[in-house]
This record gives structure tokens, C-alpha cells and sequence, in this order.
């Protein structure tokens, strides 16, 4: 499990003073590129290897809105499901940690041209279980 906090920021929000619903998958995908730089894998480093990990499907059920200046957690995990590494990620409002939406991001390698696996990710669904 990984979290990582943030605060809703204006310029998030639609007419209605809420989130709007594209930024989700932004906190998200900030959430699991800083995950990956904090167990040392980096994106433009697998892209210089000829590795260019790629969203190939993302399900977004939202449940209670975010507003502005609200505090709130992306909590993350990730598992190896074939050559699919699926990350599940929640995002909690911490003032009353209820859960605002919840995201199945999944995600596939193409290795020089061909869809594979990574050693680099292979690790850290390894790490995950394993804790």
C-alpha cells in the first residue's frame, strides 16, 4: 500500500463547486508515477531502455465529491495479473476519510516494439505481496 496526499486546488472545480471528474484520473496518475519514483523506477528511464509502460484501461466509479481545498489521500496498490499490471487505487477525503472514488488502472509494457514484461515491475508486485 502507498499513499500520497494532496489538497484540491480552484482551478479543479466545475460550475457546481466540485472536482471535476478528469482530475481524478490525474491524482491518480500523479499518484502512481511518484509510487514508482519512490521505489526507483523511472518512467524516462524504462523508455531509454526500449520499456514504455502504457495505460491500456481505466474503470473510475466516483462515490462522494471532492471540493475545493479539501485534504484528501491516494492510496494505491498493485498486482501482476498476466502480463497486466493492475494498480487499485482509492482517494479518501481525510477530514472524515470517506471514500470519494476508487480506480482500476491497468497497464502493459511494450518492450521494443512487443508487449512483455519488466523485470522492474515485476519487483515490486513481488515487494507488495510480500509485505
Amino acid at each position: 500500500m502507498y499513499e500520497l496526499k494532496f489538497k484540491v486546488r480552484d482551478y479543479e472545480c466545475d460550475l457546481q463547486g466540485i472536482v471535476n471528474n478528469a482530475n481524478y484520473q490525474h491524482y491518480m496518475e500523479h499518484a502512481r508515477h511518484e509510487f514508482l519514483l519512490d521505489r526507483g523506477v523511472s518512467f524516462a528511464e524504462l523508455h531509454e531502455q526500449g520499456i514504455d509502460a502504457m495505460v491500456a484501461r481505466i474503470n473510475i466509479s466516483y462515490k462522494v465529491p471532492l471540493r475545493s481545498r479539501d485534504e484528501f489521500v491516494v492510496r494505491l496498490h498493485v498486482k501482476k495479473e498476466g502480463i497486466r499490471y493492475v494498480f487499485y487505487e482509492d482517494i479518501l477525503r481525510l477530514q472524515d476519510m470517506k471514500l470519494c472514488c476508487r480506480g482500476q488502472v491497468d497497464t502493459v509494457c511494450v518492450i521494443n516494439g512487443r508487449l512483455g514484461t519488466t523485470s522492474e515491475l515485476d519487483a515490486l508486485c513481488l515487494d507488495l505481496e510480500n509485505n
